[in-house]
């Protein structure tokens, strides 16, 4: 190799975007957040990003222009964003976070102590992939959702009532949410709630919602009640956040439903995929994982 082409092997291409990271075992994650300052945090989570950002920078320094020649090698499947349609992912846009109001922290700046989203929450809730159909009942007035709408999610006459009181008691301020169907059947929905505070947020989310490590009220759909879902692996790029995954008991009725729990902040995110035959493990948790990093 001469010595003009090992200068430009050495050269690094620095992205101006900041990728968040794909979750593992699942489809390589799509949302491109925009550049943030980072605040300044002690505990491990951040020795935790620290390492992995350096550890990539390292990877880039290492890599960076055989990429650029390697890429044509490889296998579909190994590039992000260009995965086959047999591994059955779903085909999300690519997703930005919304800008914050000028002078507004991120939610988990040290700035920020009461875990706030300053971004419109109805720009944070995930939107529906490539070819859905959207489900026009869940779009509300002015894009916020009554609560009245969130409680119908759930089955029972008498937890529909406990879940009115309750989220009138912990002063809920808005729902957002968004629903779709795709060709196959899935029924997604997703539900943003929005408390004062984190604090008040992670009430509702571990003590409230679910309770013993299940969830206290089942919805609609769900049959003989749910376990949490041992094969959803929340990756490492959702550390600020807390979630939980639920699967229907098996045997399944006609439908299967799969549920995901949120607490981000002062957000918490309700998620419901239900399908007849079954819902298929890698959307479900793409569409998890998307709408984790859209809030975290």
């Amino acid at each position: 190799m001469s010595e003009q082409q090992a200068q430009e092997t050495e050269r690094v291409v620095v992205p101006e975007q900041v990728v968040v990271p794909p979750m593992p075992e699942g489809p390589p994650a799509a949302v491109v957040a925009e550049p943030e300052p980072v605040p300044v945090r002690t505990d491990r989570r951040v020795l935790r990003a620290v390492l992995r950002w350096t550890a990539a920078a390292v990877v880039f320094a290492a890599v960076g222009t055989a990429t650029a020649y390697g890429i044509t090698a490889v296998e579909r499947t190994d590039v992000p964003g260009l995965a086959t349609e047999s591994d059955g992912r779903w085909a999300y846009p690519q997703l930005t976070k919304p800008p914050l109001p000028s002078g507004s922290p991120a939610p988990f700046a040290d700035t920020n102590a009461a875990a706030s989203h300053h971004a419109d929450l109805r720009r944070l809730v995930l939107p529906a992939p490539e070819g859905a159909a959207p489900d026009a009942k869940l779009r509300g007035r002015d894009g916020w959702l009554r609560s009245e709408d969130f409680v119908a999610l759930f089955e029972a006459d008498t937890d529909r009532e406990d879940i009115t009181h309750l989220l009138r008691d912990y002063g809920l301020r808005h729902i957002a949410a968004r629903g779709w169907t795709m060709d196959d059947g899935t029924r997604s929905q997703i539900y943003l709630l929005r408390f004062d505070t984190a604090a008040v947020a992670d009430e509702v989310f571990a003590e409230e919602l679910i309770s013993s490590g299940l969830p206290r009220f089942e919805v609609r759909g769900v049959d003989d009640g749910s376990v949490p879902d041992g094969r959803f692996d929340v990756p490492d790029g959702l550390y600020d956040l807390e979630v939980r995954a639920f699967d229907e008991v098996k045997p399944h009725g006609r439908e299967q439903v799969r549920q995901a729990y949120i607490s981000a902040g002062d957000v918490l995110a309700v998620i419901v995929q239900s399908r007849a035959g079954g819902v298929a493990e890698i959307p479900f948790q793409q569409t998890v994982v998307l709408q984790g990093q859209l809030l975290g």
